[in-house]
């Protein structure tokens, strides 16, 4: 008997490209079935509390008719989740957020579905929607939220994150200092006014009364993660005490990033102290230098951000007014220090994190 001939296992030359696309093929359709099973899931729980609301108008459901419409659920249902009482009520809450502000959304939020659900609602976790409905009580607010999740791909916890630390509010301030406007195109200016923030939240750091900018520029420095967190998504650390050589003198300047959004460079000044008009001089120098030394011919212009602990508004406004250089004013918020006899009695943040995955583990178990 001849030998069996052996198999030519020798694979074509674009089989690993093949293989890659495919994978990424898969991958692609697993998250877009996650994606449609969640949008299912929040319209069916939108219709639920479309009727729950037209029944307690038509008939006057109370708390009782829905104790019974959640056991009934639960008894037809026992594999699936999120009949509970508590999660219909937040399905009649979810309805009522937004239809009871539906001329203010439509003037919002370019697309909304035959049921008045905005789109994007529909794309985030329910634990998103429930974590939004209960801590954000503005209809603008929560969308500004919703989109920022999607774009940044926020976990619950993030999104809890940036909710508890007012992220909203600090970055659609009123009184926000910049000249932005005035020293840069249209689109550029709108996506810088996004970047800055007032205040920054620094809890991070504790620092004593007579600190001075270099104890602060190390506690930045010494938790950088914390800080790039604060800043917000696009910036790239460059260095500090980044030195530069004009007129065939040195220059260190506190701060420097580089966003990769804006494709600028952002310089950043430290100050321990209340803003003062000759802080923006010194700035515009700063910004100039790097625009003259380190700007790639695409690079966008470079932006200056000074980090005060105050600032006066009139003050502020007078100095940028005729600055050459778009420049921003902040202010910044540390952790205030304790007494010592009160600091071993607050929690780790191991502990901190041990609490809040407890809670996260608790709204899924209700939902």
């Amino acid at each position: 008997m001849a030998p069996r001939k052996k198999r030519n296992l020798q694979l074509p030359p674009d089989y690993g490209e093949i293989l890659k696309q495919i994978k990424s093929r898969i991958q692609s359709a697993q998250i877009q079935a996650v994606l449609a099973v969640n949008r299912e899931l929040i319209r069916l729980y939108w219709d639920i509390g479309g009727k729950i609301v037209e029944r307690q108008k038509l008939e006057g459901w109370g708390t009782a008719v829905i104790e019974r419409l959640a056991k009934d659920l639960q008894q037809a249902f026992p594999g699936v989740k999120g009949f509970s009482a508590r999660n219909i009520w937040r399905m009649r809450a979810f309805y009522l957020a937004y239809t009871q502000q539906i001329q203010e959304l439509s003037n919002s939020v370019a697309e909304l579905d035959g049921q008045n659900l905005p789109q994007a609602v529909a794309e985030i976790p329910w634990g998103h929607n429930v974590l939004l409905l209960e801590k954000v009580k503005d209809v603008q607010a929560r969308l500004w939220y919703i989109h920022k999740t999607l774009e940044q791909g926020w976990s619950r916890s993030v999104l809890w994150h940036h909710i508890d630390t007012k992220l909203y509010q600090r970055q659609f301030q009123p009184e926000r200092a910049a000249n932005f406007q005035l020293t840069l195109p249209p689109a550029q200016s709108d996506l810088v006014r996004e970047v800055l923030k007032d205040p920054y939240n620094f809890d991070f750091l504790t620092l004593a009364d007579d600190a001075q900018e270099k104890d602060l520029e190390r506690g930045l420095i010494e938790h950088i993660r914390e800080f790039l967190l604060e800043l917000g998504v696009g910036f790239a650390f460059v260095g500090n005490q980044y030195h530069l050589n004009v007129g065939d003198e040195d220059f260190y300047i506190d701060l420097l990033f580089y966003h990769l959004r804006l494709r600028c460079f952002v310089v950043i000044d430290l100050k321990m102290k209340e803003f003062k008009p000759e802080f923006s001089g010194k700035m515009n120098f700063y910004v100039s230098a790097v625009d003259d030394l380190l700007r790639h011919p695409d690079d966008h212009p470079s932006i200056g951000i000074i980090l005060c602990k105050t600032k006066n508004q009139t003050l502020v406004e007078y100095a940028l007014r005729d600055v050459n250089k778009p420049i921003g004013v902040s202010t910044y918020q540390l952790r205030d220090a304790l007494p010592e006899q009160l600091q071993g009695s607050l929690p780790t943040i191991e502990q901190l994190e041990a609490e809040l995955e407890a809670v996260s583990v608790e709204i899924d178990e209700e939902a």
